[in-house]
Formats: structure tokens, sequence, C-alpha cells
């Protein structure tokens, strides 16, 4: 069963930033989109790029080795489809963002 953990401040990822958090045991590319908050899987699957030190555009986070594209909202490949990373659900509480990992 997935619990809810902090992950970071909500200061701590500027509007339109992504940030590496360790959350447990796994490694995620936190992403503050302005609107909303996305968690999602750190290494893209191609060659294992960071994906935290990637691009963001939107909700789209491109790895900064080759250029793969996902949305962050739902973990799917934009180029090249049918490619996905891993997806975890984000509440703010307070000042705290919380990660479902488990």
């Amino acid at each position: 069963m997935r619990e809810f953990v902090r992950a970071a401040s909500v200061h701590d990822v500027a509007p339109g930033e992504v940030r590496a958090v360790r959350v447990r045991n796994q490694v995620l590319a936190l992403v503050n989109t302005g609107a909303n908050w996305y968690a999602v899987d750190n290494s893209c699957p191609h060659i294992g790029g960071p994906l935290a030190s990637g691009y963001l555009d939107g909700t789209v986070l491109m790895c900064p080795l080759h250029g793969w594209r996902f949305d962050v909202t739902t973990g799917a490949g934009v180029m090249p489809e049918g490619a996905s990373i891993g997806c975890f659900p984000v509440k703010v509480e307070g000042d705290d963002v919380l990660v479902a990992v488990g």
C-alpha cells in the first residue's frame, strides 16, 4: 500500500522547475509547473539520463541526454510514443509536498 511521505517544502522547487528528491529509497523528479505538482521517475528509460536535470515545457519534461520527452501528468512518452516513466501521486499539505510511494 502506498503511503504519502514528505518529499520537499513548497519553497524548495520554484514554479517551472524540477528537482531531484529522495523519497525513501527512490530518487524522483519533483515537478512544480506553477499550477500543479508532479513526481516521476528521475531516470530516463533510454539510457538512465537524470530527468530532474532536464528541461520542462509546460507539463512535458525532456531528458537532458538525448531529448526523450515525457508528460509528467501521466508518465507517458511524448517522444518516442510508447515509452513511459513511473508517475507518483502528489499532494500539498501546508508547506509540505508529499509523494505516495511504496
